[in-house]
């Protein structure tokens, strides 16, 4: 069997406890095994501080772009391998794994982009500067600077490509070295990526390690120059947050947690309509891609009362026809969930929601692995807008005049989207729910390509405010700011005009 070790402090190392066996999702293979028990955590840290930090600070943004080119390029060559890996330890269909590996890439790609025209400095100028008193000479100006800290990623099974990528490219950008954590139970896509990197030497030395196996006392050991994000659930990130050092210290803390994502079709929309038939798409889409493991899938559909029947025959019909199965075998549209302990906890969450099952099934599948089917619940209780089903689940609400009351009660989401054509409900509905999260999608047919609600682009922010954790990632170079610490320079104009070039 496969031994997954970390890569700390320059060099490959394995734990010496007991190891957490990693599984196929779809035939309970086992694959490999991971431990971190025993592994020098302060020791990784300091390395990456004093090593990695002054390496990636030494750089200009240019040529820390030229890294991230290189990660992508890496991986890019690698990408049969990798897809094969989130297949198989994910439980991913193809399509699944390139949505992952492929979404990590190009991320990447974006910010190398970024990188190009930020150009040779090392620091950003924010803002213009101020005269500060009578005299021109009185000068005030912001900079953003690198901290001399490690960032630190904790990340979610459910994107082991991604979520690396995502986090690590706005990080190594801004000049701070990585310290990834992927999730254990799918983390063998993420540690074949940094065997890849370690194998052809595309980063300075410290500038990134991996973590495999539990955390440990990682987060206990951070100080007021490190940041740590998470992504995972809202009570991890609450222990988290509440940590003693993280208080102590002001560590900055950066949450994507649960979110009880919704789709409001518009009153207006005719069925049959493209409008509604790109509506339908999403909504399964969402509701299957990656076996509905997603941070931000549709989990409720609202629908005005006057179409909700018809919406539910069409939704039926539509998730009739998708094949639930091994995801290594072509024709299979849907795999298993990732884990025994994901599969218990969704059938747990779907018996709260306590509504109608309009489709799918609870029972057990004949075989081996951690299936369920698509679940669409009909007009469940009101723990809908309070618990998040982490799986291919949603629920039908139908509402009378207003939906923003009901989208407003899931408390803070990643995204919501509206499928309309009425410009003035679209207004209306998108500046009430706004303030409530971190996104907001608005559906039309006539948009190429349509990428869906459910896929979080590297250009715009990711986070919400509330339960989704009141964080916030990616949004561009708007990213960086989480790892600069933002300082005022005041003094004579030439001297500090000279300073910042």
């Amino acid at each position: 069997m496969l031994e997954l070790r970390s890569y700390l402090s320059g060099q490959w190392a394995g734990g010496s406890g007991a190891p957490q066996v990693l599984l196929n999702p779809a035939t309970e293979e086992p694959l490999a095994r991971a431990s971190s028990e025993g592994l020098d955590l302060r020791g990784a840290l300091d390395y990456a501080r004093s090593k990695g930090g002054p390496a990636l600070r030494a750089l200009t943004f240019a040529e820390r772009g030229a890294l991230l080119k290189a990660i992508a390029d890496a991986m890019q060559a690698e990408r049969d391998r990798l897809l094969e890996l989130g297949i198989a330890n994910g439980g991913n269909t193809r399509s699944d794994a390139k949505f992952d590996v492929d979404g990590a890439i190009a991320t990447l790609l974006h910010y190398a982009e970024i990188a190009g025209g930020l150009g040779a400095r090392k620091f950003l100028v924010d803002g213009e500067g101020v005269q500060l008193g009578r005299s021109a000479r009185f000068h005030g100006q912001h900079i953003s600077v690198p901290r001399q800290g490690v960032a630190v990623h904790i990340n979610a099974f459910n994107f082991p490509a991604w979520g690396f990528a995502e986090k690590a490219a706005v990080a190594l950008l801004a000049g701070m070295p990585v310290l990834s954590k992927p999730a254990t139970s799918s983390a063998m896509v993420a540690h074949r990526i940094m065997e890849i990197l370690v194998e052809k030497k595309v980063l300075p030395e410290g500038a990134l390690s991996l973590l495999v196996g539990s955390p440990g006392p990682l987060v206990s050991l951070l100080g007021a120059q490190d940041v740590l994000a998470f992504t995972g659930s809202g009570d991890t990130g609450a222990r988290i947050r509440s940590a003693p050092n993280i208080i102590r210290e002001s560590v900055r803390v950066n949450v994507e947690a649960d979110s009880l994502n919704a789709a409001v079709l518009g009153a207006d929309v005719e069925a049959r309509s493209d409008m509604y038939e790109l509506f339908l798409k999403d909504v399964v889409r969402d509701m299957t891609q990656k076996a509905g493991q997603k941070c931000t899938a549709i989990r409720r559909v609202l629908v005005s009362k006057q179409i909700h029947e018809e919406v539910k025959s069409d939704l039926v019909e539509l998730l009739s026809g998708l094949k639930v199965g091994n995801p290594a075998e072509e024709d299979v549209r849907m795999g298993p969930l990732a884990t025994a302990s994901q599969l218990a906890e969704a059938r747990d969450g779907i018996e709260k929601l306590q509504g109608t099952l309009a489709f799918g099934s609870l029972s057990p599948f004949p075989h081996k692995g951690f299936f369920i089917t698509p679940i669409l619940v009909d007009s469940p209780g009101d723990a809908v807008h309070e618990h998040e089903v982490f799986g291919p689940v949603a629920s039908l609400l139908p509402f009378n005049d207003n939906s923003a009351p009901l989208v407003v009660r899931g408390n803070g989401g990643l995204v919501s989207s509206i499928y309309s054509q009425d410009q003035a409900f679209i207004e209306q509905l998108a500046l009430e729910i706004a303030p409530h999260h971190g996104r907001i999608f608005l559906g039309h047919p006539k948009i190429e390509l349509s990428p869906g609600p459910g896929t979080v682009l590297p250009q715009l922010v990711h986070g919400g405010p509330g339960r989704a954790g009141g964080g916030e990632e990616l949004g561009g170079a708007r990213g960086l700011a989480f790892y600069l610490q933002r300082v005022a320079l005041e003094g004579s104009r030439p001297v500090i005009t000279k300073l910042i070039g």
